[in-house]
């Protein structure tokens, strides 16, 4: 087939003659979108410039896969061209089936762009037989005087809104901040919900985020009984594909063991294998926490979700990290049990006032006490910078004798004197040692992690500048507080020998301090 003439586009509403073998290739083209590919357009290689777009088998099945399923997930290895072929399709989709409007969202407005720079670079290659008028052509858009339309954009909180969309094509989804990533796709729901197709594509970055969860539950297809439903559906009616960088004809061990020297094994993992961890430089180590598994609470009293049965032979320690209860930063309790450090509770809320809090703390000491007959050791304590001063005066109006167990504060050196303060005071200094000690108990299983919330914030709690907290738009109010626990149990190994033996022993130094992973400004 010869490519088209200089012009880049076809004028539209035109009248045309077609010879019969003209006719023949349309017909195959309409018919399936690999035809159209592989035999029509033309895509331009980083290294070998203008060639033929002959499909690699893998990019055949992920044609066929948004082709034949309303909804599609995607979860593919880096540079296997994905957004090419996802290019090939659209650019099909949007001349041989009329009257779509076809939203492209990328997590920024240049990967958006790029793709709109494919479709055009594939449409003005295309023989003029076989391509469709345009209406106008720009940058960000194309329309066709088959009335469809092809619009890119970045995906916002508001992408999409007032559009009638037909197509949803997002790409990279699992890159877009995940408070705008919830609620794009919460508006756009309802748009697909009235019979829009839906295609999303991605490498992987964090395993919590909007695109897993889809992806996740995609490859639940399964139905009430467990078996495999013969559609393949997810649970959410999206069809899960799966492809990593074996699926590459150019590529075998000898590329891999190169591409892992050269990126290390962390980001060879989650580019090239799909593996979900983390990007950021978390302060526990991205592989240990994307195989940590959450567990679900065996009991809810409230909204304090319980992981363990309280027993009497074990220590327990309740940590209060206070807050304004205004709905900006959460208030959260962790209770831990010694010796072994095991997740027994925690509870989270934004608009509890802080005698709410405190009370909370009380109800959950004293169900402690109810349930062991008041044999069980129990430690308590709370930050006590600023707000924390408000929860100090509380447990003092309540009288501290009410609460039961021990208050437990830390110790302050200033010289050859001992100075005592309720509570535990947050600096940098002590934060960063607690999280060193913390970075060291998960790492080597001496601390156990059962909350999946408490996971997730862990994904995104990342070194920033010469400190650790949340990622921008994320939290980390129950990091805090388990850091709380922290700080009180290298005080309570001063004095319980259980909890010195499991946390120090012999061959632990408690002056050791983790080689912390810090982001350079």
């Amino acid at each position: 087939m010869s490519t088209a003439d200089t012009k880049l586009t076809k004028t539209p509403y035109q009248r045309e003659k077609f010879t019969e073998e003209q006719l023949l290739e349309l017909a195959k083209c309409a018919e399936d979108p690999k035809y159209f590919m592989i035999n029509f357009c033309w895509i331009q290689h980083p290294t070998k410039g203008r060639v033929r777009f002959d499909l690699f088998d893998y990019q055949k099945d992920l044609v066929n896969t948004y082709h034949d399923n309303r909804y599609s997930i995607a979860l593919v290895s880096r540079q296997m061209g994905k957004s090419t072929a996802a290019a090939g399709y659209l650019l099909w989709y949007a001349m041989f089936m009329p009257d779509q409007t076809i939203l492209i969202a990328a997590h920024k407005y240049s990967g958006a762009s790029e793709i709109m720079s494919r479709i055009r670079f594939a449409y003005e290659t295309l023989p003029d037989f076989i391509r469709a008028g345009v209406t106008s052509y720009n940058k960000g858009s194309m329309e066709f005087d088959n009335g469809s339309r092809i619009i890119a954009q970045s995906t916002t909180e508001n992408t999409g809104r007032g559009l009638s969309i037909s197509l949803a094509y997002l790409d990279e989804f699992a890159f877009v901040r995940p408070n705008i990533a919830k609620e794009f796709w919460t508006a756009l729901s309802p748009t697909l919900s009235t019979g829009g197709k839906c295609i999303i594509t991605s490498t992987p970055n964090q395993d919590d985020d909007q695109f897993a969860q889809i992806y996740r539950e995609a490859e639940k297809a399964q139905d009430e009984f467990g078996n495999n439903t013969e559609t393949g559906l997810g649970k959410n009616g999206f069809k899960a594909f799966n492809a990593d960088w074996k699926y590459h004809p150019d590529r075998d061990e000898a590329w891999a063991d190169e591409e892992r020297n050269k990126i290390g094994e962390e980001r060879f993992r989650r580019e090239h294998l799909n593996e979900f961890i983390a990007f950021d430089e978390t302060l526990i180590d991205s592989i240990k926490l994307s195989l940590m598994e959450h567990k679900e609470p065996y009991a809810k009293m409230g909204q304090v979700r319980w992981f363990r049965p309280i027993r009497k032979d074990k220590i327990y320690m309740t940590a209060l990290d206070p807050s304004l209860g205004t709905g900006g930063d959460a208030s959260a309790i962790q209770v831990y049990e010694m010796p072994g450090m095991k997740q027994v509770a925690e509870w989270q809320h934004n608009k509890t006032t802080v005698q709410g809090q405190v009370k909370i703390l009380r109800e959950i000491l004293m169900y402690i006490e109810s349930e062991t007959n008041g044999e069980a050791e129990q430690y308590f304590s709370v930050e006590n910078n600023t707000l924390g001063e408000a929860a100090l005066v509380v447990i003092s109006e309540t009288g501290e004798e009410f609460f039961p167990g021990t208050f437990l504060s830390e110790t302050k050196r200033h010289g050859n004197a001992r100075k005592f303060r309720k509570g535990f005071t947050t600096t940098h200094k002590s934060k960063i040692m607690a999280c060193s000690k913390l970075k060291h108990w998960i790492e080597t299983d001496k601390l156990e992690i059962a909350s999946k919330q408490l996971l997730g914030e862990l994904k995104v709690f990342i070194a920033r500048g010469n400190s650790y907290s949340a990622k921008e738009g994320e939290h980390d109010d129950l990091v805090m507080s388990l850091i709380l626990i922290v700080r009180m149990a290298q005080e309570i190994v001063n004095y319980e020998e259980s909890a010195f033996e499991y946390l120090v022993g012999e061959d632990d130094d408690e002056d050791f301090m983790q080689p912390m992973p810090f982001s350079m400004l």
